[in-house]
């Protein structure tokens, strides 16, 4: 398949120290960017998540796709080595990780692309694998007056950490994922190549690498495409007290046509009390309007459901123009009376709020805290059982923090990424993202997480797991299911020694002599 490459740390690797590794290493590439060890590693041994720690063998920083390519080759030339490439660090269970191996700190390359273009007339955005989408937001909107079209509800995450994965939030019932809306990559392969790739050069590796968890290459620019930048975005919250209106309501608006239905569309399910973060308290959107319960009818259970929408509008619009149209969307739905929620924001702000969030959190202490969470797609023919479950029973006190649950289109999506989804038109992304103290808490949360897994599984459900997280092979080959083929054959032409994203644990590491010259 590939030459088969010399040894490259000694001629006896058994009896190599970690030392060695990067005294030899270090010695032999020529790196624009630099190489860490020792103690500032240790960011790179834990991530948000907070349930794991390895401690990798060095931490590089480099300048380009040039040094990450080097990097790569080097490790190519061990039996051992592996090489990570860790964003943001937000991941949660060590995917980014590499024990004993080389992770690379993206973040270094953040500035290294910032171009705008046209393509057969439509806008786009070449940037960085290490940039953060809150600042691909700032720079487009400010220099432009444009912006991506999808997004995540967190923006402080790097392009190519997203684009590995899928990138989902309230847009993506429009324009789909973020793995939707790119049309090239640069992207440094296990084999330590840089190849440009796009649905018609190299489309084998662009669709890999889209949604595939960093099994096939590291992603160091990718071609954004945009749109125009609203102004401003009036934000909604109504609330149900019974699943099956609110779902009905949500696929409502998640299957009308453009300019039938609000600009984006989410929700998420809440316990029914006064519980500052699991109740009623989580639902308004400003500290002028309080959650008034006796409007709730006397037939709500222990959850209840909020929709949460937001229409997109320019600073020349007349008031009673977004009024009206708001207005008419909102009657076609059957929230419960008296509570509705809204707020006018800018856009910049709507799409950053999760970073008040965030400051809030690391003022009170919790931030950095453990993370044990849980994203899964669940397919509409079994959402209703999943409720029923998982939501009315097993965590119908909450989890302290969001229980997000909201459709996606399917039809969305493209088929010919690394993305595993359930099958049918309509699917569910319900995510459980806790915030919790250190302690035996967590470990308790974590086994409740395997628990409602096991039961999705033993019950049958069409559900996969989103940023997904298994420990065997038979795992993740009832993950990928009928793709399980395609994904190994992509891993064995774009990285046969198995180099990349260790922390996934999909495939191990080969050594060079075991693949066939």
């Amino acid at each position: 398949m590939i030459a088969c490459l010399e040894r490259f740390v000694h001629e006896n690797e058994a009896e190599s120290k970690p030392d060695d590794d990067v005294s030899s290493i270090s010695n032999s590439l020529d790196l624009q960017g630099c190489i860490e060890t020792g103690g500032i590693t240790a960011v790179a041994a834990k991530d948000f998540g907070g349930l794991y720690s390895v401690k990798p063998l060095a931490l590089i920083k480099p300048s380009g796709a040039e040094d990450i390519a080097r990097v790569v080759k080097a490790a190519s030339r061990t039996s051992h080595l592996t090489v990570a490439a860790r964003g943001n660090g937000h991941s949660i269970n060590g995917q980014a990780m590499a024990g004993g191996g080389l992770v690379i700190d993206m973040r270094s390359t953040k500035e290294n692309h910032f171009k705008f273009l046209k393509v057969n007339g439509s806008p786009y955005i070449d940037v960085s694998g290490g940039a953060l989408w809150e600042d691909v937001l700032k720079q487009c909107v400010s220099g432009f007056g444009l912006a991506p079209r999808s997004w995540t509800d967190y923006l402080s995450l790097t392009v190519g950490g997203t684009l590995s994965n899928a990138g989902v939030s309230g847009q993506a019932f429009r324009y789909g994922p973020q793995t939707s809306n790119v049309s090239e990559l640069e992207v440094v392969t296990g084999k330590g190549e840089i190849t440009v790739c796009s649905e018609t050069q190299n489309p084998e590796l662009f669709f890999g690498a889209l949604g595939g968890l960093g099994q096939f290459g590291i992603i160091t620019r990718a071609r954004v495409k945009l749109q125009q930048a609203p102004d401003m975005v009036r934000w909604i919250r109504v609330v149900y007290s019974e699943f099956e209106d609110y779902t009905r309501d949500a696929e409502f608006l998640v299957t009308q046509k453009q300019g039938e239905s609000f600009d984006y569309v989410e929700g998420f399910v809440f316990a029914n009390n006064d519980d500052p973060v699991n109740g009623w308290p989580s639902v308004p959107l400003d500290q002028d309007h309080d959650f008034d319960p006796t409007h709730l009818p006397r037939t709500a259970g222990s959850v209840l459901y909020c929709l949460e929408v937001a229409f997109h509008y320019r600073n020349s619009d007349h008031p009673s123009t977004v009024d009206t149209a708001v207005s008419r969307l909102l009657g076609r739905l059957g929230f419960v009376e008296g509570l509705k929620f809204q707020v006018d924001v800018s856009y910049m702000e709507f799409l950053l709020r999760v970073k008040r969030a965030e400051e809030h959190a690391k003022a009170n202490g919790i931030w950095d805290n453990p993370h044990p969470w849980l994203n899964l797609f669940v397919s509409k023919s079994d959402i209703v059982e999943f409720d029923r479950t998982v939501f009315k029973t097993m965590l119908k006190d909450g989890i302290g923090g969001p229980m997000l649950i909201y459709p996606l289109l399917r039809s969305k999506w493209d088929s010919r990424t690394s993305v595993a989804l359930p099958e049918g038109e309509i699917f569910y992304i319900v995510a459980l993202l806790r915030f919790v103290p250190k302690g035996p808490s967590v470990e308790k949360l974590v086994a409740q997480n395997q628990e409602i897994v096991q039961w999705c599984i033993k019950k049958g459900l069409d559900f996969k797991l989103y940023l997904p997280h298994y420990q065997s092979k038979e795992d993740w080959k009832r993950h990928f299911g009928n793709q399980w083929t395609r994904f190994v054959e992509r891993k064995a032409s774009f990285d046969p020694m198995a180099i990349l994203a260790p922390g996934q644990k999909i495939f191990k590491r080969n050594h060079p002599s075991l693949i066939s010259c």
